[in-house]
């Protein structure tokens, strides 16, 4: 049932003494917020809710709940969906509510613990915060980290989840009275529905195999299934720790990251012509072409430039890997891209804090801001097609010929 954006003020306080309704005030904001809402939505989507229209340029999708605090009370609204796209009321309500909390309740902790009092009170004042006590900080901290804990522990039951994305930021920490570096690890992945979904995040001492293979077969046991390509950079003992926990999975080295690897063994004059050597590779029209440009690229540099033909020639398996899958997901899977952009969403919130009073406050601003980027990606368009990912699930390894009667009659018509 659709929000009436027409409301009547008579015809409406009417009706609610009709119907004896003992709260007006906030059954009245709580109509004109969806009135004004649906009117947007309704100008979003070209014409009126119902209404056909040669104008229209998109439909309505139902309603999800949130609530709204104001001083009439807690108002549950009703926020219009929108089949192609999303909206959200910005002028009414905030974003990341539960990622905002966090960063209040992390700055707080750090004012109570006494760490960079001068530059805490510069925070907390630009925050708009006054006179938080110790019983408040606790209280916030508690029930932020109740939904972080639930949110890093869900079974991933969404699965089968064919791409995985992982990466690690440092962080700063006092610890032991001196100030280190941590490594927070981070796994995202594309599940069964198309939708891209954050498995969960760790905090490491140091960012080696063990840290990597303790985070893979935690998101092993609650459910992690199906991986056919793991994309990340060359972290330290990562390809290891893959194929310990995951002996199925290819690994797709990050092209982005490689070609900043490689120019530091090009001159400098020479680096342009190496990256746009190199860029050719990945403009190839199928797998068969890609492996043949490799190795045109190779011989091309190893007059000139051996060092860069050697490392090229070493990284082979690695660079290419995206090759094998369907050639419509290349440009998503071949780099850690749209791991990065999810990684400056991360730091725009920790740069605010600067060093960190524990671990467990990492955790719980890290946590909220990735559990807020799950909700949104739930209500986003699919980031891969169901049939692409049909066909990345049934990639062929070498040597492999499986009967076709084994394929699905969509990929064999």
């Amino acid at each position: 049932m659709a929000v009436d954006n027409s409301v009547t003020p008579g015809q409406w306080l009417a009706k609610q003494i009709e119907t004896s309704n003992p709260d007006v005030l906030r059954s009245m904001v709580k109509t004109m917020a969806e009135a004004l809402m649906s009117a947007e939505a309704d100008n979003l989507c070209g014409a009126p809710y119902g209404e056909r229209s040669q104008e229209r340029t998109n439909s309505r999708n139902g309603y999800r709940a949130r609530e709204w605090d104001t001083r009439a009370g807690t108002i549950e609204l009703a926020i219009p969906k929108l089949r192609q796209g999303s909206y959200f009321p910005d002028w009414l309500l905030e974003r990341r509510r539960r990622a905002e909390q966090a960063l209040i309740s992390v700055v707080a902790t750090s004012y109570l613990l006494g760490v960079s009092t001068r530059r805490v009170d510069k925070l907390i004042e630009q925050l708009g915060i006054k006179n938080i006590s110790k019983s408040q900080v606790s209280q916030m901290a508690k029930v932020l980290d109740e939904q972080v804990e639930a949110f890093r522990t869900r079974a991933l039951d969404a699965g089968p989840y064919t791409f995985v994305w992982l990466d690690a930021l440092t962080q700063k920490v006092r610890e032991g009275g001196r100030i280190i570096n941590v490594h927070v690890l981070v796994a995202t992945a594309v599940n069964a529905d198309g939708q891209r979904e954050i498995l969960g995040l760790e905090v490491t001492s140091a960012e080696d195999g063990a840290g990597w293979l303790a985070f893979l077969r935690s998101l092993l046991a609650r459910g992690l299934s199906g991986v056919q390509l793991v994309i990340s950079d060359a972290h330290t003992g990562l390809v290891a720790a893959i194929g310990a926990t995951l002996p199925g999975a290819s690994w797709q080295r990050c092209r982005t990251h490689y070609l900043r690897n490689l120019l530091t063994v090009v001159p400098k004059s020479a680096q342009p012509f190496v990256a746009t050597l190199v860029r050719t590779i990945f403009d190839q029209p199928d797998a068969a072409s890609v492996k043949a440009q490799h190795a045109w690229v190779i011989q091309t540099l190893e007059t000139k430039h051996p060092a860069a033909a050697e490392h090229l020639d070493t990284a082979r398996d690695e660079l290419i890997a995206f090759a094998a899958f369907p050639k419509e997901i290349w440009t998503q899977i071949w780099s850690n891209n749209p791991q990065e952009r999810l990684n400056k969403e991360i730091r725009r919130r920790t740069d605010v804090v600067g060093i960190f009073p524990d671990r467990l406050a990492i955790i719980r601003l890290v946590g909220a801001v990735l559990a807020e980027q799950t909700d949104e990606w739930v209500e986003a368009r699919r980031y891969m097609g169901l049939e692409a990912l049909t066909k990345g699930r049934l990639r062929l390894l070498p040597g492999d010929t499986p009967p076709q009667n084994q394929l699905p009659q969509a990929l064999t018509a």
